[in-house]
């Protein structure tokens, strides 16, 4: 039993990182049980009560500054923008259409105000949700001073909740962050088994591929968390250690790949599949107490078996080896994980957002008010009563998305996850019907599992909304069949206006945008290479491990935007593996920069090879400079040729091993780099090769 509760929670931590999900979730519902019991004695109507616990709900869901001073500011606004979003509402009910003018305007604000980060999407969502939800309760001009007093009851409520019930502690979340950073490893371990098993296969390869992409973003909340708990040198060589934890990570699975290339006779594959076992049970051993797996005799052995081998290595001693670098990786990273000096957080010297600018942004704003005037149209068609569904729907469907095709996907998500709520809405009220009590209980469950489920699931948090929905209408008295597939279709036309106004009017396409950040990317990888070069060389001591996160954010932005591309929804196969080969393409030069970084020292080739490695990473910026031409002008002349490299290292004797998987990693982002001029047709000359 204690096996089973241990493998769960290891489990639930590797889903939630930190467990911030978890915490927004209960902030929700706690906020929203603290504004019921306070506006309970006032006896206000209910429909009055429910504005106060969605303005605890949605405070909670959408305030996500970085500093507690920054909440309490963006809560203050939060306030401003609800009370003018709710009065509006509420006098627009009495003069239509003017309702439903300014609502589809909201669209525009709300969208466009992404460009000002977290506190503008916030501001932008509240405003919205806050004039949405008046219409849905069909408040009053005279009620509106109850709905102030709510509304202000409901932000005091999740300020409580924020501040004080469930405050923000570093500390424990960099502890949750650890335990899921070895969950995940242990998973990642527990897919490499899988494949190995079965000698690959299409489905472990991909469960490989998960597993070792959640563990990155694992690696990145510790590299996150870690400056709010320890000294900024201590926060220094702890994102060194998780990196080489990740490089090890990525050894390990390459050589299981090309172990599995080999014929391996049963007993050796039964000998590497149990050895991965053991490590992995070291792994998931009592993660709340975080043992060091060098205390145990399995770790010693090992590193001595992975030590035995040399040039005459026997079938299996590859994998074996690399087992024995990841629990050494391990090892170093969890005696670097102790927290020792609070340090404050470092600010981070953003350029200013520009106020007012023609770009993507601005063209899905300007999508969104002409998908929402469509949704108004034919909601009208479907419900004149509740036409404010489809208006809502367009908002869903793009605020986050930067392209016709994200817009697509989402709205597909939203459909789906509307139609399969519709079935749980009808069997929760039927469960509840006439228990006020049990349908409040099942509410704060469906906000709980909406919150929680918004950040990785679309299609399970419009389940868990619509199933919602139906408890409020039987709540106040109004549900009805009728009603619910009412709302399917106010949400399959709002859509539709949505997909049909995001690929009509001034269409921002999935590729264009990629390619943009793609650019981005190369970029960053740019900006990266000429100060690793400074490094190496002993003319500066930068930091290049926050160079190397700001490269992997830019490839997760390409990972976010080439999604359309990539996601089951679209049916042509040519286009699913155009978008993995890309960005694969790139996860690889993000994963050899990371290496560059984790193994780089200032001076490392200082003296006579700093001319050469100056031509060296000299050639690789030239080549990322005919890319970026490429990117800016595609399916055009070639602006040039990849150079590839000669074959000829920095120094002509390398002893040291850092030394060598810095110059081999470099050699492979010029490999890399020429992958990603193959797919954008630009051909790269060998010079070792003679010209005919």
């Amino acid at each position: 039993m204690n096996r089973f509760r241990t493998a769960v929670l290891d489990r639930f931590a590797a889903a939630d990182p930190g467990l911030v999900r978890l915490r927004l979730a209960g902030s929700a519902v706690l906020g929203i049980i603290l504004a019921v019991g306070a506006l309970l004695p006032v006896h206000l109507p209910l429909t009055v009560m429910l504005v106060g616990a969605i303005a605890a709900m949605m405070t909670a869901f959408t305030v996500n500054d970085a500093t507690p001073g920054g909440q309490a500011i963006t809560l203050g606004l939060a306030f401003l923008t609800g009370a003018a979003s709710i009065t509006v509402a509420s006098l627009g009910s009495a003069l239509p259409p003017m309702d439903s003018i300014v609502f589809v305007m909201l669209i525009f604000v709300a969208v466009y105000a992404q460009r000002f980060g977290p506190r503008g999407t916030a501001l932008g969502s509240i405003g919205f949700f806050l004039f949405f939800f008046p219409m849905f309760l069909q408040t009053h001009l005279k009620q509106v001073p109850q709905l102030l007093l709510a509304l202000v009851v409901g932000v005091l409520a999740n300020a409580l909740v924020r501040f004080v019930l469930l405050r923000h502690n570093p500390e424990a979340e960099f502890l949750r962050v650890r335990r899921a950073f070895r969950a995940r490893l242990a998973e990642v371990v527990r897919a490499t088994e899988a494949y190995l098993a079965v000698n690959g296969s299409e489905r472990t390869r991909k469960q490989l591929r998960r597993s070792i992409s959640r563990l990155h973003e694992c690696v990145l909340l510790i590299e996150d968390a870690a400056p709010d708990v320890v000294d900024a040198r201590a926060a220094d060589v702890l994102r060194r250690r998780a990196i080489e934890v990740e490089l090890a990570v990525g050894w390990l699975t390459s050589t299981v790949q090309r172990t599995c290339s080999d014929e391996l006779t049963a007993e050796v594959r039964d000998d590497l599949i149990a050895r991965l076992a053991r490590f992995r049970a070291l792994m998931e051993r009592d993660p709340r107490e975080l043992p060091l797996i060098s205390q145990t005799g399995e770790y010693s052995r090992m590193l001595v078996e992975g030590s035995r081998i040399d040039e005459h290595a026997a079938p299996g001693d590859g994998v074996r080896k690399a087992l024995a670098e990841l629990a050494l990786a391990d090892d170093r990273a969890q005696r670097a994980a102790v927290p020792e000096t609070t340090a404050d957080p470092l600010d981070e010297d953003d350029e200013p957002t520009p106020r007012f600018a023609y770009d993507n942004q601005t063209r899905s704003a300007i999508q969104a008010v002409v998908g929402g005037g469509l949704a108004v149209l034919g909601g009208e068609l479907v419900s004149h009563q509740r036409w404010y569904w489809a208006v809502l729907t367009v908002f869903v469907v793009f605020i986050g998305a930067s392209s016709a095709g994200a817009t697509f996907v989402k709205g597909v998500r939203r459909l789906g996850g509307t139609l399969i709520g519709i079935f749980g809405g009808v069997l929760l009220a039927f469960l509840v019907a006439g228990s006020t009590p049990a349908t409040l209980a099942l509410i704060l469950v469906c906000v709980f599992g909406m919150v929680y489920t918004a950040r990785v699931s679309q299609v399970v948090m419009a389940f868990f909304v619509t199933s919602m929905l139906g408890l409020l209408y039987s709540l106040l008295g109004t549900f009805s069949f009728a009603v619910l597939w009412i709302r399917v279709a106010e949400t399959a036309v709002g859509a539709a206006a949505g997909i049909l106004a995001a690929i009509v009017i001034v269409p921002v396409r999935t590729r264009s945008v990629m390619l943009d950040d793609i650019t981005e990317v190369l970029d960053e990888l740019a900006e990266f290479l000429e100060h690793a070069e400074g490094l190496l060389a002993g003319e500066e001591n930068v930091n290049i491990i926050e160079l190397s996160r700001d490269l992997d954010r830019a490839v997760e932005q390409v990972r976010t935007t080439i999604e359309p591309l990539t996601h089951p929804v679209n049916f042509r196969s040519a286009r699913r593996d155009y978008g993995w080969h890309v960005l694969t393409t790139l996860e690889t030069i993000a994963f050899r920069a990371r290496h560059v970084a984790a193994r780089a020292q200032p001076g490392q080739l200082a003296g006579g090879d700093v001319d050469r490695l100056r031509q060296f990473t000299g050639r690789l910026l030239a080549n990322i400079d005919v890319l970026r031409k490429a990117l800016e002008d595609p399916g055009g002349p070639a602006p040039g040729t990849l150079v590839r490299d000669d074959g000829t290292p920095v120094s002509d004797r390398v002893e040291q091993a850092e030394t060598r998987a810095v110059l081999s990693s470099l050699s492979h982002l010029d490999e890399g780099l020429v992958s990603l001029g193959r797919v954008f047709h630009v051909e790269a000359t060998d010079p070792r090769v003679p010209a005919k």
